[in-house]
């Protein structure tokens, strides 16, 4: 047992599960900031009043949804920026370094 829990602790297993439990957190948030207060703007802005995921080019008969691409680009550039900023900020880019 001891061999486990000294490996947990070597290996940052702890500091991993807790960032990986708020990373979904934060990017359920971001999710909502993007959808619900982002896009709707960029809507506005593109002629799509109020849905940019509903933004297509037609060619030919296929449709090509450009909005919903613009709007999962856009969720994932703010969440990188979310994590990488709160990383910096927090100094936790200096934990896993080796001894």
């Amino acid at each position: 047992m001891k061999g486990f829990i000294d490996f947990i602790r070597k290996q940052g297993v702890v500091g991993l599960a807790v960032g990986f439990i708020l990373g979904g957190a934060v990017s359920g948030l971001v999710s909502s900031i993007v959808m619900d207060l982002i896009n709707p703007l960029i809507g506005l802005v593109l002629g799509k009043a109020g849905n940019l995921q509903t933004a297509f080019i037609s060619v030919g008969s296929a449709k090509l949804m450009v909005g919903n691409f613009i709007a999962t680009l856009i969720d994932f550039i703010v969440i990188a920026l979310v994590v990488y900023f709160g990383v910096k900020s927090l100094g936790l880019d200096k934990l896993d370094k080796k001894d």
